[in-house]
């Protein structure tokens, strides 16, 4: 089991690579569709779509256990370690397999969320900005206004007529409502 978990992290670790390298350039990608497409069915010469990146889920399946498959075939028949006659080696080959998909979503995700704070840093500096702006103006407002506000609620205490007046019993209060 523990060496599936070191398979497993360095699949991801190698998504992550592959994910990010093609991010950069897509020249391997370009070079297949070139050849395997017609002049009018090849990719437009901005497209930055690859093997991997800005592809669906079952493209991005199908490339990922075949380049895993061609890597295990190349193991089992140059050493002496046979991945398809065992369970650990089948199962090193999936988790091999499903690491690098994995880490193929981390990579974007953490590429995504890196533009997307490169887009929006300008304005949440202005934001952040505008709020400690904000703040500091509410913080004066609350130092020159307080002493108005204390002689205000003062008044008004005073204002109030300080004799007690005759409550009515709770049998008053129904019979004026009409209730008894």
């Amino acid at each position: 089991m523990g060496i599936e978990i070191i398979i497993f992290i360095a699949a991801v670790l190698f998504g992550i690579f592959l994910y990010w390298r093609e991010s950069n350039g897509n020249g391997m990608y370009r070079f297949v569709n070139k050849i395997v497409n017609s002049k009018e069915l090849q990719m437009a010469p901005d497209s930055k779509k690859g093997f991997i990146y800005q592809q669906s889920l079952i493209p991005r399946i199908l490339f990922i256990v075949t380049v895993v498959l061609i890597a295990a075939l190349i193991v089992e028949f140059l050493t002496p370690i046979s991945i398809f006659s065992s369970y650990v080696g089948i199962s090193a080959f999936a988790s091999f397999a499903v690491g690098t998909l994995i880490g193929t979503y981390v990579a974007n995700f953490v590429l995504k969320s890196g533009q997307v704070i490169e887009e929006q840093s300008e304005s949440l500096e202005d934001k952040f900005e505008n709020a400690v702006e904000k703040g500091k103006d509410f913080i004066e407002d609350l130092k020159t206004k307080e002493p108005k506000v204390v002689e205000e609620a003062k008044k008004e205490i005073k204002t109030e007529p300080t004799e007690t007046i005759k409550e009515k019993s709770a049998r008053d209060r129904l019979k004026d409502k009409g209730l008894m």
